[in-house]
């Protein structure tokens, strides 16, 4: 059930992005860098081969992605998906 507790993390997390600040304690380059991350894995978040790859690639915690793409969401740079995952709409992912 990972994936049905990230998208219920994403859902709460969304609703308290509501200022659109990106996640605290992360770098200055991480917005760019969670871009990146993203798009390399296809542009969607859905399961854990998705998201581990990005942490990885922006040394974020699994936390600090799912707020930044909380963040996403909230600045209208991401949809969330019937199924409940998240495909990012900016960049190389536009």
């Amino acid at each position: 059930m990972p994936i049905l507790r990230a998208s219920a993390a994403l859902a709460t997390l969304a609703l308290t992005a509501a200022c659109a600040m990106p996640p605290q304690g992360v770098p200055a380059d991480a917005i760019a860098s969670y871009d990146e991350a993203v798009a390399s894995v296809g542009c969607t978040l859905r399961t854990e081969k998705d998201y581990l790859p990005v942490e990885i690639q922006t040394g974020m915690t699994r936390q600090q992605v799912l707020e930044m793409t909380a963040f996403k969401l909230a600045t209208d740079k991401a949809v969330k998906l019937d199924d409940g995952s998240v495909k990012l709409t900016t960049g190389a992912c536009a």
